[in-house]
């Protein structure tokens, strides 16, 4: 983490300033600012656009009661490409709008999802899940002949256990102002 910190405050501004004065001296310190300032106003521009559509998608798949994986990562992307389009220099430009354009967005938004899934352990696809030795069978039970460790750390089989259900009746022997309620 301190090595991401040291690249994202040190390393990022010092190589946007060399970038910068490099156009600078190529096309000149008035055309490089105009550059620049172009692409704050087309950044803020297609964030504006690409964050409405986000929301529409997003409340359209809470309306159909559906989890909206694909739609908070896009949010969040299309934010965080937006924040970098309005930070001054190239390379932040640059990022910014691989994360605000809808095509490289899909790829970003695959590969975050895809991380983490691998980070929580979380299977990768619901609809293409792979039966594991000892997971749940076709009915989500346990498979015959596996044993799962329960919620309680223990070890459980899947034999199945007889059980006796007993029904207690309790009787009032009130016979005050206020029995028969």
């Amino acid at each position: 983490m301190p090595l991401l910190l040291f690249i994202v405050f040190l390393v990022v501004p010092l190589a946007e300033l060399f970038i910068i004065i490099r156009v600078g001296s190529l096309i000149g310190v008035p055309e490089t600012l105009v550059v620049l300032l172009a692409m704050s106003v087309l950044g803020a521009w297609l964030v504006r656009r690409e964050g409405r559509s986000a929301w529409r998608r997003l409340r359209e798949t809470f309306g159909r009661a559906q989890v909206p994986a694909v739609e908070v990562v896009d949010g969040a992307l299309v934010l965080i490409g937006g924040t970098l389009l309005l930070t001054p220099g190239f390379l932040t430009d640059i990022v910014g709008l691989l994360l605000v354009v809808p095509a490289t967005r899909a790829l970003a938004n695959r590969a975050v999802r895809a991380r983490v899934r691998s980070a929580f352990g979380l299977p990768g696809n619901p609809r293409r899940q792979v039966r594991r030795p000892g997971g749940p069978g076709p009915e989500g039970r346990p498979e015959p002949g596996s044993s799962r460790p329960s919620r309680a750390g223990g070890r459980r089989s899947a034999e199945p256990v007889d059980v006796e259900v007993v029904k207690v009746e309790r009787t009032r022997r009130d016979t005050g102002p206020h029995a028969g309620r």
